[in-house]
């Protein structure tokens, strides 16, 4: 994973002042139950009943303290969970490194427990949530597409599946339009060779590519700016077969009826 190392650092630092900013934060911080019989199903129900109130502080409390101070109780996976939901949802760049960390702990701790999706999934959400725009560096788009796989390939029957799915197609976009921007940048110069390689390689690496009509129209007519018609002409014709709407139709078809009858011509 390409970040995991940085991710371990600045947990090991955030965490101490998570734990004294959201445990000892002040005067007015949530009552904590004494550790009686039946004390650690009080501090989850109150530590979901502060997670649906969106107060991620107190949840978070009421979350670390059955985690750390309940080792036998059985609702100690939950509190993880918990508190890597409050980290998640808090939605700063500490709290996002902070919850990656607990829900790599609990796979680690917890591989075949029924929760042990819905921990892979927040951590495809967790980079989710960071995608940069196509244009900007894809580090996070990267690992969600990373963490989504993983999903895909351990739980096939999850109720999550086909939000993942959906999700997973949306990163790989990302990542092809990103590698489409170089090419149409070879493109726009007329260095043809050059866009040909990266277009291709969109193709290769992500078939199912929703914009591929964009990409299919730049190769192809590379491919017959470089003399290599015959390869152009059915990449134009899929353009046409797959999306029928494309923008690039209406050129495209004043380009195929060129090709086929003179394949080998000179452009104009």
């Amino acid at each position: 994973m390409v970040v995991r190392a940085a991710e371990r650092r600045v947990a090991t630092l955030a965490c101490a002042c998570l734990l004294v900013t959201g445990a000892c934060g002040g005067g007015d911080g949530p009552e904590i139950p004494l550790a009686t019989v039946g004390a650690d199903r009080l501090l989850i129900e109150r530590g979901n009943a502060a997670l649906d109130e969106e107060d991620w502080r107190r949840a978070r409390v009421y979350f670390l303290q059955l985690r750390d101070n309940y080792p036998q109780s059985p609702l100690r996976a939950d509190a993880r969970l918990g508190l890597g939901d409050t980290l998640e949802l808090e939605g700063t760049i500490e709290s996002y490194m902070l919850a990656l960390s607990e829900f790599r702990e609990f796979l680690a701790l917890y591989p075949t427990h029924e929760r042990a999706n819905y921990a892979q999934y927040k951590l495809g959400m967790i980079y989710f949530h960071q995608m940069r725009g196509p244009e900007r560096d894809q580090s996070d788009t990267q690992n969600t597409v990373t963490e989504f796989e993983l999903f895909v390939q351990r739980y096939p029957n999850s109720p999550l599946f086909d939000e993942i799915q959906e999700r997973l197609r949306e990163a790989r976009d990302r990542l092809s339009a990103a590698n489409f921007i170089v090419g149409k940048f070879y493109y726009d110069r007329k260095w043809y060779p050059g866009a040909i390689d990266r277009l291709e390689a969109i193709l290769e690496e992500d078939p199912g590519y929703t914009g591929r009509d964009v990409v299919y129209f730049h190769l192809a007519d590379s491919l017959r700016h470089t003399d290599r018609r015959d390869e152009a002409l059915p990449i134009f014709e899929r353009l046409v077969e797959e999306f029928p709407d494309s923008e690039f139709v209406a050129d495209v078809e004043e380009i195929i009826p060129e090709l086929q009858a003179s394949p080998d011509a000179e452009d104009p």
